[in-house]
């Protein structure tokens, strides 16, 4: 079934629908009616206009292609399975909740709380600006990504990002067995209490980097303007530039080309660090 240019806001508009195409229609309206499409399956929007809250919720099978969701447009999809979103804009708040196999590309969010506790996300040449974006989400590949937010991908665990630019703050907090690859990644505290965090081919800026991290790993990385890295940290690190200082480094190996100062006063530090080949353990 095909349905075309209309307006829609009394509440639960297409409530339990399957098998729908909408295309060039409206959400919006004084009746300020929630949950349009919810407990859906199998529906295409095709440049269709959200303005209303909680649109999708229960739905399976969707695709969301040209489609725009405002800032009046909370919680747009929540408890989803198996959806497509395509060259759209999402600007309400939370506009991704506890959803499963989500395919995101060419889209521009503008949304805090974005992607909370999903499992098996694709994001592809995206833009997204919003603090505490994929909180607690599982199994997260993002290529070609623009990020703006703080408090970004705290508890991931399971993900692979890479070409991206990742403009942050406390970002990776207490994730696990994620990978970041020819990446740009800039913000204070990054990735403390971390397991098994990789960058390979970044660079990485801002201070106090990657602290208390066990199983973490940089191969072939710059550190740019980053002091006090690598506190209490489990690191094997191949690094191709100077960093302002080193702090107290628990186990692993460190080669590094110069380091501006080397900080020890934990009798537990036992990482090693290598400066042009020269094993520095004593902050020389």
């Amino acid at each position: 079934m095909k349905i075309e240019n209309k307006t829609m806001d009394e509440e639960r508009a297409l409530y339990g629908w399957r098998d729908v195409v909408i295309e060039n229609c409206k959400f919006a309206g004084p009746a300020d009616g929630e949950s349009a499409l919810k407990e859906c399956g199998s529906v295409e929007a095709r440049n269709c206009f959200f303005d209303l809250r909680y649109p999708l919720w229960h739905d399976g099978s969707v695709v969301l292609s040209q489609c725009e969701m405002t800032e009046n447009c909370r919680a747009a999809l929540w408890y989803c399975k198996n959806i497509v979103i395509n060259d759209s804009v999402l600007h309400g708040i939370k506009a991704l909740r506890e959803c499963k196999h989500v395919v995101i590309r060419n889209c521009h969010i503008e949304s805090p709380e974005f992607g909370w506790f999903t499992d098996g996300v694709r994001a592809d040449d995206t833009r997204i600006v919003g603090e505490y974006c994929f909180m607690r989400a599982k199994n997260i590949v993002a290529s070609g990504l623009d990020f703006v937010g703080k408090y970004s991908f705290q508890y991931v665990n399971g993900g692979i990002i890479t070409r991206s630019k990742l403009d942050t703050k406390d970002a990776f907090w207490h994730s696990n067995n994620v990978t970041v690859e020819n990446c740009t990644v800039k913000g204070e505290y990054l990735g403390w209490y971390s397991k098994n965090l990789t960058f390979k081919n970044c660079t990485i800026i801002g201070t106090q980097p990657l602290c208390y991290c066990k199983g973490l790993k940089l191969i072939d990385c710059v550190m740019t303007d980053t002091d006090l890295a690598f506190e209490r940290s489990e690191v094997n690190a191949t690094l191709l530039a100077p960093v302002d200082s080193i702090k107290n480094p628990y186990k692993g190996v460190i080669r590094v080309p110069a380091v501006g100062e080397i900080i020890r006063d934990d009798v537990r530090a036992r990482g090693k660090i290598i400066i042009d080949g020269q094993v520095k353990n004593d902050g020389e």
